[in-house]
């Protein structure tokens, strides 16, 4: 069966109490659980992890490449806009990689239209909310070789 990780970057385990206007009430949990019914539907295995520390987060993704996880659905929060060592990690995965964001990026503040994962990245979705999860998995699921 086929896997794909899902990583949830900094203030993520904040969803449902962090600034609804931008992210909505849902929690991570509930975002967790409608990951894993798509993921049902589409026959394929979806594990989620999530943290604040970013040393953990390189580590989480050399594991993916490591287990042969098959691709990554990342929304990795402040860090897409900085994190040169996340992105690096990233470079190492072989496998399809999916950037993700609940708010429109885009048309949020000036130091957030930027993403040092773009270049790697397979694609970018974006302003949709919780939506863009599920957007993601689909994408990911697409583009597994």
């Amino acid at each position: 069966m086929k896997k794909v990780l899902m990583l949830h970057g900094i203030n993520h385990n904040m969803f449902g109490k962090r600034d609804p206007v931008q992210y909505g009430t849902i929690t991570l949990d509930e975002i967790n659980e409608k990951m894993r019914e798509l993921a049902k539907e589409l026959g394929i295995e979806v594990v989620a992890y999530q943290t604040n520390c970013e040393g953990e987060m390189c580590q989480r993704i050399h594991d993916a490449f490591l287990e042969g996880i098959d691709a990554i659905v990342i929304n990795a929060g402040a860090w897409t806009h900085y994190s040169y060592g996340i992105r690096d990690a990233l470079a190492i995965f072989t496998g399809p990689i999916v950037e993700i964001h609940m708010s429109n990026i885009h048309a949020r503040e000036a130091f957030r239209h930027q993403s040092v994962f773009a270049e790697i990245a397979q694609g970018q979705i974006s302003g949709f909310g919780f939506e863009s999860y599920l957007l993601g998995l689909r994408a990911a699921v697409a583009y597994i070789k």
